[in-house]
């Protein structure tokens, strides 16, 4: 019997009883529900090539060489794959036309097998399916009552290959040549595929999202009962704690990073910038505090931590756990945009003044910022603060697309840009970007 869903308890609205009450049935009687391999009705996954036959021999390789260790994994892996209906092993008499050597990747004692799709990969021709942000995505979500998370089991397993994309998925070892039945991990287009089957399946209306659950069993679609949520007013996911209201950095995420010791090379070092990249929209003037730590990563740079770049790595740390609850943003109450250039950092700001507790409270919505680029270096104090704004324009646009809002800067510059009538080139650039925000937006000058 499937595990009972976990539910808040505390709100009581109908509509939330109605709607968790659907939900908690179908997880009992839905073979979606159910832990087996399915396959989902309606979305099969074709692979198109730049080439035609003959295939070039980069797209016919032999078999890796393999230690006695990863030779049986690698024999366990595809009998597992097999009875999963994942894959078929290729008679002698059929046409192999490409072959995809697989490897065992270890990681501590468990292993997974890897296929090099690489050269494969070069000769397929790309889908352009767009690929929802995560920022767009979670600021979605705001003023929702209650979220619901669904997770396919073995996702991508779940999509069925065309017959000409099987052939073009065959993988190769040591024990023979076998045939991929489902879409695998590493191809090319795999993404856009997952992504345009989740749109056909799921309504892009969030408040349709209690009509999924039936959608799901249509589409013979699997569903890991235990990664599900429904009805819940807070949610832990992507690293981040959600609701209608907020957004934060999930703080277990963080916790393990923290415990790491201080990078000792440039590759520990990129993990480290790369983990705090993903929340940069929580850490105020991250650019300014990673500079140090960005440029030992260069490859003309010799790797060596001193006591600066020391203090810039505790410094993200403790922005990391320091970080604030962001507003969910709310399309009909005015924005607030802080800029501000220093140095040769570019930071902004953005703000609301929302309801909260009964009382007009102002917060941040995010933060953005970054170094300036060398043909940026030579603008002098006023134009840095007018690429700021326009540079914050451009990768914030998302939210100024059509609410008002106020542009706060410490430069008077930035007010007489628009104002300005015969402006250089740099400044025209800028003005005429500025332009497509001219009826909703109204700079204040801040000594």
């Amino acid at each position: 019997m499937p595990k009972q869903i976990s539910v808040v308890s505390s709100a009581k609205d109908t509509y939330k009883e109605e709607f968790v009450s659907n939900q908690l049935v179908e997880a009992q009687i839905n073979p979606s529900f159910s832990p087996k391999m399915s396959a989902i009705k309606g979305c099969e996954v074709d692979i198109n090539l730049k080439i035609d036959r003959p295939y070039p021999p980069i797209l016919q390789r032999p078999a890796y060489s393999a230690i006695p260790r990863a030779r049986e994994a690698l024999e366990n892996h595809i009998q597992e794959l097999i009875q999963l209906g994942l894959l078929r092993k290729v008679g002698h008499n059929e046409e192999v036309e490409m072959t995809t050597p697989v490897i065992i990747a270890w990681h501590s004692d468990k292993s997974r097998m890897v296929g090099d799709l690489r050269a494969l990969n070069t000769y397929t021709v790309p889908d352009r399916y767009p690929i929802p942000k995560l920022d767009e995505t979670l600021t979605q979500l705001s003023k929702a009552n209650y979220i619901t998370s669904m997770d396919a089991l073995k996702g991508f397993h779940q999509n069925v290959l065309t017959p000409k994309a099987n052939k073009l998925l065959q993988i190769i070892a040591h024990c023979g040549i076998y045939e991929y039945l489902r879409m695998p991990f590493g191809i090319k287009n795999a993404p856009s595929h997952y992504q345009r089957m989740i749109n056909t399946i799921f309504p892009t209306d969030l408040s349709e999202t209690c009509k999924s659950t039936p959608k799901v069993s249509e589409v013979n679609m699997r569903i890991s009962l235990k990664k599900c949520n429904f009805g819940f007013e807070e949610l832990k996911a992507l690293g981040h704690i959600f609701s209608g209201l907020s957004l934060g950095i999930d703080k277990d995420k963080v916790a393990a990073v923290l415990l790491k010791p201080i990078p000792r090379n440039k590759k520990e070092m990129m993990y480290f910038l790369g983990f705090d990249i993903y929340y940069r929209q929580n850490l105020k003037d991250f650019a300014i505090l990673a500079k140090s730590l960005y440029r030992i990563c260069d490859k003309q740079t010799v790797f060596e931590m001193t006591q600066e770049r020391i203090k810039a790595y505790e410094k993200i740390k403790k922005a990391l756990t320091e970080a604030p609850l962001l507003l969910m943003p709310d399309g009909n109450i005015p924005f607030k945009l802080y800029i501000d250039a220093c140095g040769d950092e570019l930071g902004a700001a953005l703000h609301q003044v929302q309801i909260i507790d009964d009382k007009p409270t102002e917060g941040s919505v995010c933060y953005i910022s970054r170094q300036i680029k060398p043909t940026e270096a030579i603008y002098g104090a006023r134009q840095m603060e007018c690429l700021c704004l326009v540079w914050a324009l451009e990768k914030l646009h998302y939210y100024f697309y059509s609410s008002v809002f106020d542009v706060i800067t410490d430069c008077n510059a930035v007010k007489l840009l628009i104002k300005m009538k015969t402006p250089n080139r740099h400044i025209l650039r800028w003005k005429i970007a500025i332009e497509e925000y001219r009826g909703n937006l109204t700079i204040v000058h801040k000594a």
